[in-house]
């Protein structure tokens, strides 16, 4: 008989979504003191109807509607635009969530069929989308763009990309799962971003620190169609308000804290660039997040970050991906209260010795 080895402790991470702050005791201690949570389970004074209303008011859009996944709340806003259109295809982005790590559902459960656009290691052009060969039903945006570091294009250039889109009778599309952090680039307020999608998809957990869930805003109509889809799918939770008590929590207290958290990750950067060892993407972060190539293969990082979690116990990363160069590794830096006790130079020395442990091992 064998048991599985006991985890390291983790007493510090980099990653926002190590465990430290998602302990079912600290969440739970953290919501009980919510005026929220005497609130009724269901009605219009539910603390899910709340935050629904809230974040409809944020985004600037006629209604919101949970999801239990963004997983969910993409794919029917894509199939809503698909029939509403009678087009079955929608365009994004080479490195979109929905054909990466999806599954297809966008295929196998509601027959959409997907339209690359622009180059893998680079943001789409307004070029790029004129250059699409068939009509689509929609076109989606993540903003900003996680694989490739958590890129953005710039505000004038993304409204000429959705003129562009509009003038071919397409719908626009958000996927903003980190919206949050997208704002702090473009420093405008979150309905005038809103304003340029015909759907938007914001997270509950990543930027606000939630538990799970999502949030599809839009025009009454397509949310109250959107409401029967959800039901389709087997994603109407009536209980769900743990949910929408941390996400409350995270609009109250996380997301006036995305500017600070841009700071800290511009400064991180610059540690590690100065230090170099390691190269970030991009070089000067937009948002909160960026990612750390270094000049080593993933399995070498990875086991070097397990041993230095066992003798120190600092995480600096949940895992780490190939990239084009042969013995070369890169990891995803998303910054948040985590990320924070981390000092500049403390990181890029830490993250040296990283590297010095992969290369001896």
């Amino acid at each position: 008989m064998t048991t599985d080895a006991p985890r390291p402790e983790i007493r510090r991470s980099l990653s926002s979504h190590a465990p430290l702050r998602r302990k079912p005791r600290v969440v739970l201690a953290r919501l009980m003191e919510r005026p929220e949570a005497d609130a009724p389970v269901y009605g219009p004074d539910s603390a899910m109807a709340l935050l629904e209303r809230r974040i409809a008011e944020l985004l600037g859009k006629e209604r919101a509607l949970f999801f239990p996944s963004g997983t969910m709340a993409q794919q029917v806003a894509l199939r809503m635009h698909a029939e509403m259109r009678g087009r079955r295809g929608f365009a994004a982005h080479p490195t979109n969530h929905l054909d990466l790590w999806e599954q297809q559902g966008y295929d196998v459960v509601h027959g959409l069929h997907y339209v690359r656009v622009g180059d893998a290691n680079e943001l789409m052009t307004t070029e790029d989308l004129a250059g699409i060969g068939e009509p689509v039903a929609a076109v989606l945006w993540e903003l900003p763009q996680r694989e490739i570091g958590g890129l953005l294009p710039e505000w004038d250039e993304l409204r000429e990309q959705i003129a562009t889109v509009r003038s071919t009778g397409a719908a626009t599309h958000l996927d903003g799962a980190r919206l949050w952090e997208a704002q702090t680039f473009y420093e405008r307020p979150f309905d005038e971003i809103a304003a340029l999608f015909d759907t938007v998809y914001v997270s509950l957990y990543k930027g606000l620190q939630g538990i799970r869930g999502a949030v599809l805003a839009s025009d009454a109509a397509t949310i109250a169609e959107a409401e029967v889809w959800r039901w389709r799918l087997g994603g109407q939770i009536p209980d769900a308000w743990p949910l929408a008590l941390a996400a409350l929590d995270g609009l109250d207290n996380v997301l006036p804290r995305m500017a600070a958290f841009r700071d800290h990750a511009v400064a991180l950067a610059a540690a590690l660039n100065a230090d170099g060892i390691a190269t970030t993407v991009p070089l000067v972060p937009q948002t909160p997040m960026f990612h750390v190539h270094l000049p080593v293969g993933r399995r070498a990082a990875s086991e070097a970050s397990r041993v230095l979690l066992e003798e120190t116990g600092t995480h600096l990363f949940g895992g780490t991906g190939s990239t084009p160069l042969p013995g070369r590794c890169a990891f995803e830096v998303s910054v948040g209260e985590n990320a924070m006790e981390f000092e500049p130079e403390e990181l890029a020395g830490l993250v040296r010795e990283l590297v010095e442990r992969a290369k001896a091992a």
